[in-house]
This record gives structure tokens, C-alpha cells and sequence, in this order.
């Protein structure tokens, strides 16, 4: 997907993390590890809450900000992780895959964090301060999550 407004920006997230949701979902029950799987299933349910969340954003955003271009803004193509839903997770430890969980969710954090003071109008800056805000909560839930499954 071409992101040149704010609104392609927040339906692509969404997208992101729907296929995620999707991948992770996939590997939860063809893992041979029961603490892998039973993380890959926490994650995706995970994945595809948040997804409902940046919809929510794409719903109720202010329609001046969401039109609003960010093209020039950001590189074409931000976020790499493994979305191809292959065996990918299923072959990774319990370890292997937090990070690649987490290290997915920092780039889309950087991402926001560079659009915030780049924003021109007041409108798509607050529409960028609240996905970032939403995402880095969201992510700080996930890793206390994760914290006390290991704990467990």
C-alpha cells in the first residue's frame, strides 16, 4: 500500500498488524513448544485487538487531519518484519519471537515519533500523538504480559 495521507498511514498499520495477527495465528498451533504456542495465540489475540483500535482511529479521526498528506514524511517502504505467513514463528523459541513482536512494534513507535514534529497542521499532529500514544501503551501492556507468562 502507497501511504500519501494520514488516513492511508492509519489504514496501513491497521493492515500491519491484521497480518500479524493473522501470521501469528497460523504458527500458534503448528509450534511443537506448548509455552511457544500458547504465546503466539496471547499475541495474535493481542494483534488483532490493537487492530480494532487503529481502526477506531481510521472511524472517528478528524477528517482535515486524515487528508492531510504525509508522503514526503516518511520512507516508502518503514516497517520490515516477517508478515509472509509461512512457518516462520513456528520455528522460532519463545524468545525469538518476542523480539521480533516487539522490535515490530518499536519501528511503527519510531515511525510516529518522527511524524509528530512533522505534522503541519494541529489536527494531524494530535491524530499522530494519540496513535502514538495508543501503540506505546499497547506495547508496554504487551511486554508486562509477556513479563509475567514468563514469570508463570
Amino acid at each position: 500500500m502507497e501511504v500519501k495521507t494520514f488516513y492511508n498511514l492509519i489504514e496501513w498499520t491497521r493492515e500491519l498488524h491484521a497480518k500479524l495477527a493473522t501470521c501469528l495465528a497460523h504458527c500458534a498451533s503448528r509450534h511443537d513448544d506448548e509455552r511457544a504456542s500458547m504465546l503466539l495465540e496471547y499475541l495474535a489475540s493481542h494483534e488483532t485487538e490493537m487492530e480494532k483500535m487503529v481502526a477506531a482511529f481510521e472511524r472517528q479521526a478528524d477528517p482535515k487531519a486524515v487528508h492531510t498528506y504525509v508522503y514526503d514524511y516518511i520512507p516508502h517502504n518503514p516497517i520490515t518484519t516477517h508478515l509472509v505467513c509461512d512457518d516462520h514463528y513456528a520455528k522460532l523459541d519463545a524468545g525469538a519471537i518476542s523480539t521480533e513482536v516487539f522490535d515490530f512494534h518499536e519501528q511503527i513507535i519510531d515511525l510516529y515519533q518522527s511524524l509528530v514534529g512533522k505534522a503541519e497542521i494541529r489536527e494531524a499532529a494530535e491524530l499522530v500523538q494519540s496513535l502514538l500514544a495508543m501503540e506505546e501503551h499497547e506495547t508496554k501492556r504487551l511486554v508486562r504480559q509477556i513479563e509475567r507468562m514468563d514469570d508463570l
